[in-house]
């Protein structure tokens, strides 16, 4: 690639690549984002399913902080940065 030349990007999750490693299913995810035993959760399970789905068009400030924190992940290790065109092989495989 020369100086100047532009290569696609796009932001890409890694939530299922963290859950997977720690075996935490999308439904305990979400339980661990209560406050408390009686509280709503502060992430529902569709959010989470899409950030584990890579499927995901606009990221929530809130929701991807308080996923970092019950993590205890840093937000460079939750989205990482990805070329489109490799993107689109991995998909086509």
């Amino acid at each position: 690639m020369q100086i100047g030349e532009n290569m696609a990007k796009r932001v890409k999750s890694n939530l299922k690549e963290i859950m997977d490693s720690r075996e935490i299913k999308i439904r305990q995810l979400e339980a661990m984002t209560k406050l408390d035993e009686n509280s709503e959760p502060r992430v529902k399970f569709e959010t989470i399913r899409r950030l584990y789905h890579d499927t995901t068009m606009q990221y929530q400030r809130d929701s991807i902080g308080i996923l970092c924190e019950v993590l205890d992940i840093e937000l460079s290790e939750l989205l990482i940065l990805v070329d489109k065109e490799d993107q689109t092989e991995s998909k086509n495989k």
